[in-house]
């Protein structure tokens, strides 16, 4: 009976431990499976985001890259599905991979780098001052870190706003201003609202149509609104689109699309020929547009973005041209010389003599003249010149100015996730 008890146990113990034996077993089985397809499915993530980043060096070499391949890596293969958005739009770049069926996709969106650059003022102007000759106008307001003074022969300017005048000893002269009016010194001008003058200043035959008042401080200079930061950016990107060897012109009844882009040379646009700007151009020698000639901003590039062409050089626009934003609202082409030409009015850094309804003309180290009964958008200089009947004619907006090196220029992401 003993011997009988004892057998029973055994087999009892034995199936126990044979139970615990299949159990552990069992879950050793499952967890290895688990960690194989744990394995999988993050191949396959890995796989979706692998093609993910080729689709990101692939759109930032070609802006109109179209996606719709498959690629195969390591015996396994993944998608890059068709691209969403061209021109100006936004992109989106969706992948799909299935390794080991285990399918995990990734969106990317991306939209072209912008850059904000606020203009406040009709006119901007530097240490160098401000000519105004007879019945010039500014339809705007005015900002100078110079005197604002009549040209040689000249006794009459506008300014339709208001103009402030830094520093000291710096003064306005000859001027008919809309509204109001801050400066060290005033003279031979008609105020319509208040004029400021600062303490140790002068008011020398100045009507002032509200109240004079004086403040003890010095008026300080501001800063022009680009810095040089942001044009070393924009020379990099027209760079990055390639280079073109010397001298390059346009000529004849031909539209040719352009940008980005650098020119070592000049550029010239002559004789009835359209540039359809694409993305950002960088002129290493002088801009000249001449003889009905356009240079315009792609509207499918730009949109209601602004775009640029900065000239190390100098710049001239002749009469019968034509200078254009994309067509829309807020889009502007603004022309910036770095050229340092302050003195030479016959040959400054920028000479405009033509009627340029979307263009901004800047010149952050030279001379800017205006002549002719031209209209711009917005003047920024270290020193202008506005001839007889020339105008500047501010446009509400310019504050927010937004500029675009347009899909030839380069690509932010807005998001980057995973996707069921």
């Amino acid at each position: 009976m003993k011997g009988y008890i004892a057998l029973i146990s055994v087999l009892i113990i034995s199936a126990v431990m044979l139970l615990i034996t299949i159990g552990v077993s069992y879950f050793g089985i499952s967890q290895s499976k688990m960690t194989i397809q744990k394995n999988q499915t993050l191949e396959s993530y890995y796989l979706a985001q692998a093609c993910a980043e080729e689709a990101s060096m692939k759109l930032k070499e070609d802006l109109e890259y179209q996606g719709n391949e498959t690629i195969n890596i390591n015996g396994n293969s993944c998608t890059i599905l068709p691209v969403e958005g061209s021109g100006n739009e936004n992109r989106v770049v969706k992948t799909s991979s299935n390794a080991y069926n285990q399918i995990r996709k990734i969106q990317i969106v991306y939209k072209i780098s912008t850059e904000q650059v606020s203009f406040h003022y009709g006119a901007q102007v530097g240490d160098g001052g401000m000519s105004m000759g007879n019945n010039s106008r500014v339809k705007g307001n005015i900002y100078s870190n110079g005197s604002v003074i009549p040209a040689k022969g000249g006794n009459k300017g506008f300014i339709d706003d208001s103009i402030i005048v830094a520093i000291n000893g710096n003064r306005i002269e000859g001027l008919q201003v809309g509204k109001d009016a801050k400066v060290h010194t005033c003279k031979d001008s008609q105020i319509t609202g208040t004029l400021t003058y600062v303490s140790g200043g002068s008011v020398q035959n100045c009507t002032v149509g509200g109240t004079t008042i004086t403040q003890p401080n010095e008026i300080p200079v501001k800063d022009f609104p680009i810095p040089q930061s942001q044009i070393d950016k924009w020379k990099s990107e027209a760079e990055g689109g390639g280079v073109i060897s010397g001298d390059y012109t346009i000529s004849g009844k031909i539209t040719q699309n352009l940008g980005p882009k650098k020119i070592t040379g000049n550029l010239l646009v002559d004789n009835n020929a359209t540039l359809n700007m694409l993305g950002t151009i960088w002129v290493v020698g002088n801009l000249r547009i001449d003889n009905g000639a356009m240079i315009k901003l792609d509207s499918n590039s730009y949109g209601s973005n602004s775009g640029v062409i900065v000239v190390d050089g100098k710049i001239k626009v002749r009469p019968n041209t034509y200078l254009r934003g994309s067509g829309q609202e807020g889009s502007y082409l603004m022309l910036l010389s770095t050229n340092p030409e302050v003195s030479d009015t016959a040959n400054p850094a920028i000479d405009v003599d033509n009627n340029s309804d979307a263009a901004i003309f800047y010149a952050n180290q030279g001379l800017i003249v205006l002549k002719n009964k031209i209209n711009a958008r917005e003047v920024t200089g270290y020193k202008i010149f506005l001839a007889n009947n020339a105008e500047i004619l501010y446009e509400a907006g310019l504050e927010e100015a937004t500029f675009s090196s347009g899909p030839g220029g380069s690509w932010e992401v807005v998001s980057w996730k995973e996707i069921e």
